[in-house]
């Protein structure tokens, strides 16, 4: 789950990065929204498996 999560946040970041650069000047709300939905998702994602206490699978 914060493999999504990390996944998410940096799709949302690069988005971030174009719209707010004046790249993609009318993807500027879309790319806030995905911005914070990703920050939201991060942190939902972190604090459920700090309480779970679940460990990524050792590689």
């Amino acid at each position: 789950m914060i493999g999504w999560a990390l996944t998410f946040l940096v799709v949302a970041l690069i988005a971030a990065v174009l719209g707010f650069g004046g790249i993609a000047g009318t993807a500027v709300g879309i790319a806030k929204l995905i911005f914070f939905v990703a920050i939201v998702l991060f942190v939902i994602s972190l604090v459920y498996g700090l309480i779970t206490g679940r460990r990524p699978p050792a590689i």
